[in-house]
């Protein structure tokens, strides 16, 4: 229960789809996922409460550097 790392659920293919914040303008609602950057379609895996989670999704699939924001 406690300490539990968490375990990837989607599939990432970093040749297929970018990892982006998808931001809501209206309520500020944050989710972290992927587009597919052919078709330009999202997949959340995350909602984004606080800051420290948003760390924890790029230690999930393994990704460095800052995270795209769309709108």
């Amino acid at each position: 229960m406690f300490g539990k790392k968490k375990k990837p659920v989607y599939a990432y293919d970093p040749a297929a789809e970018k990892p982006v914040l998808r931001v809501s303008i209206c309520t500020g609602e944050t989710a972290a996922g992927f587009q597919d950057l052919t078709t330009g379609k999202f997949h959340e895996v995350m909602l984004i409460r606080r800051p420290d989670e948003i760390d924890t999704f790029k230690k999930m699939y393994g990704i460095t550097g800052e995270l795209e924001k769309t709108y």
